[in-house]
Formats: structure tokens, C-alpha cells, sequence
């Protein structure tokens, strides 16, 4: 029996729900090529941050105004720069190169801190070729100014004006932290949206307590984080209909995982700490077990599989809400010796 692993996930068609989500192997052509020869169905770019271009905007400016205030003769130290390679350049240079070197579809990835700029970069990165845009709403809400509705509404601006600015496919990649979430997500697809990615990882800051200054650490996920993913898959799948892309990411390390994610209603998943772990070739482990589990229960394709757990179709789909909470408390059982 060949088990067919094709899906759609924006539009596009994939040879596998597997892909590499965005992580150093997607921002260099030749682990890129390595990837897409482990199986893997598509490919997300690295993210475009506007601060990242900003700042060195500014810097090159503030390098060529330096003494200009004081000494006239400083104008002339510098010739005039008609042309400045900014990391926005590189990222659709980038982006370019890969397009031209890889066979399965490119997803670009934008994280912007202006409506000027999402707009601006989402123009770009079409222009340059792109198969889709995956907008990476990546912010705290930390302004006590800013009420839960207030940054919503923000959210859901931008993501219109970027719908309406590129024809490509749009997908929306956001946190769990939102205070009505399925309400918001139905939003997003109102909004324009393609599809949805959840979730997005914050790295939190750990502190020295030597100097006391913030110390950023980066953490792999580990698979017990698929968790809070397959839930809300499960939950969304149903209200947000089949049309809708979902990808799942953090926690996909095994084909088992993989098998999750999809009976949850997942489109695709979307996979980095595993392949940094381990390498590109891990793909095709996950891929080869994905197979096997499929086969042994005699499932013939992944569309046939997918969705088969969701809150629709479960025996009791409060499991997915708050009777999960009550069930996991009563989980626990003690160690025989208590205080030992």
C-alpha cells in the first residue's frame, strides 16, 4: 500500500504535510536544499523584522552626519551614498536565491512594528516571488493604555491592509494570548486571512543575577508543547471550516506528533527544533515513522486521516475545554512513599 501525503496548505500543493518552519536551516540556500531533499513540503523563510532595518538606516545615518554640526569640512568626508544594501535588500535577495534554487514552495515571513511597514515589506516580498506570506504577529502587551480590544483591533487592521495590498496566499502566525482566542481567530479569517499558525513561541528572559542584566536565551520546544497547539486545532478546526489553513508548530519531533497534529485538523506541521536538534535529515525520520503509523492502521492518505480527532468528531469534546483541566488534576497519582 503507497500511502499519498499530499495536502493543501494556502493554496498551494505539498508532496507532504511536513515543513520546515522558520529557523537558520530555511535562511541559507544550501540547508534549505538539504531540507527539501529529507521530504520537506515547503519552506518559511526566516523573519523580516522592520527594527532590524530601521536600525541600521539609522545608523548609516548617523555615521555620515557625524561632526557635520560642528565642522562644514566634515560634509565632505563621506561621498554621497545613492544606494545602501539594508537587511531588507538581503531578506528579498534571499528570498530571490531561493526561489531560483528550490523546487517546493517559498514562504516568506514579516514582522513589522508599523502599518507603513507591513504594507511596505508585504508589497516587496510578493514582487520578489514569493509562494506566500506568513505575517508573524510577535508582541507583548505590556502598555496598561492598551486594552485587550484596543490591540485586537490593531491586530486585525493590519492584517486587512496587508490582504489588501498582495494577492498572494496570507497566512497569520500568532500566540496563544489573546483573551477570547476563538473569537479572534474567526476575526482573522474575516480580516483576509488564509490560514492561521499556531502558535508563536515567545522566549522569555532569564536574568544574571551576577551583573542583573536580562539574559535572552534561546529554547527548543520539546514535545509536550504540542499540546496547547492540538487543542486549540481541534476546537478551530470545526468553526473555521475545511477551506481554512491551519498549521501546527512547536513539540512536532516524532512521526507520532505529526499523527497528532493532523487528527487534531492540522493542514500542515510546521517543524524547527527537531531539525536544529538533529539536522535536516530528521525530516525524513519523522516522515518514514508518520508512513509506518499510517500503514499500520491502513490509512491510504493523509486527507483521509486528518481531522478525525477534532472537537466535532471526539465522544466527549468538553475533553478539549475544561473538563481536560479537571481530568489532568485527577490524573496524578502519588509516590508510594509520600515525604520519603
Amino acid at each position: 500500500m503507497t500511502v499519498d501525503l499530499q495536502t493543501q496548505y494556502l493554496g498551494l500543493n505539498l508532496r507532504s504535510p511536513l515543513i520546515a518552519s522558520a529557523s537558520p536551516l530555511t535562511g541559507e540556500l544550501a540547508s534549505a536544499r538539504l531540507l527539501e531533499q529529507a521530504g520537506a513540503g515547503a519552506i518559511v523563510l526566516p523573519s523580516l523584522f522592520e527594527e532590524e532595518i530601521v536600525e541600521e538606516e539609522v545608523g548609516m545615518t548617523r555615521s555620515l552626519e557625524a561632526g557635520t554640526n560642528a565642522f562644514a569640512e566634515a560634509l565632505d568626508y563621506f561621498p554621497a551614498v545613492n544606494t545602501f544594501i539594508g537587511a531588507g535588500d538581503r531578506y528579498l535577495a534571499r528570498l530571490e536565491k531561493m526561489k531560483a534554487g528550490l523546487g517546493i514552495p517559498v514562504i516568506a515571513s514579516l514582522n513589522a512594528n508599523s502599518a507603513g511597514g507591513w504594507v511596505r515589506y508585504a508589497k516587496l516580498i510578493q514582487e520578489a516571488g514569493a509562494d506566500a506570506l506568513e505575517l508573524n504577529l510577535y508582541h507583548v502587551a505590556a502598555n496598561p493604555s492598551l486594552d485587550g480590544a484596543a490591540r485586537e483591533a490593531a491586530d486585525l487592521e493590519l492584517i486587512a491592509a496587508v490582504r489588501a495590498a498582495v494577492t498572494i496566499p496570507l497566512a497569520v502566525k500568532v500566540s496563544p494570548f489573546y483573551s477570547a482566542f476563538a473569537s479572534f481567530a474567526a476575526q482573522v479569517k474575516q480580516a483576509g486571512a488564509d490560514g492561521l499558525v499556531l502558535f508563536n513561541r515567545f522566549y522569555q528572559p532569564d536574568l544574571d543575577l551576577d551583573s542583573l542584566d536580562v539574559v535572552n536565551k534561546v529554547e527548543l520546544s520539546r514535545p509536550w508543547e504540542l499540546r496547547l497547539p492540538l487543542r486549540w486545532m481541534a476546537i478551530l478546526r470545526p468553526q473555521l471550516g475545511k477551506g481554512f489553513s491551519l498549521a501546527a508548530t512547536s513539540g512536532i519531533h516524532a512521526g507520532t506528533d505529526a499523527v497528532k497534529g493532523l487528527m487534531a485538523g492540522a493542514d500542515v506541521l510546521a517543524i524547527a527544533s527537531a531539525l536544529l536538534m538533529h539536522g535536516p535529515a530528521r525530516l525524513k525520520v519523522i516522515e518514514s515513522e508518520l508512513v509506518a503509523w499510517m500503514e499500520a492502521r491502513e490509512y491510504v492518505s493523509v486527507d483521509q486521516m486528518r481531522s478525525s480527532a477534532t472537537s466535532a468528531k471526539v465522544t466527549d469534546p468538553s475533553a478539549f475545554e475544561r473538563a481536560n483541566y479537571m481530568a489532568t488534576l485527577h490524573s496524578w497519582s502519588s509516590p508510594d512513599k509520600l515525604g520519603s
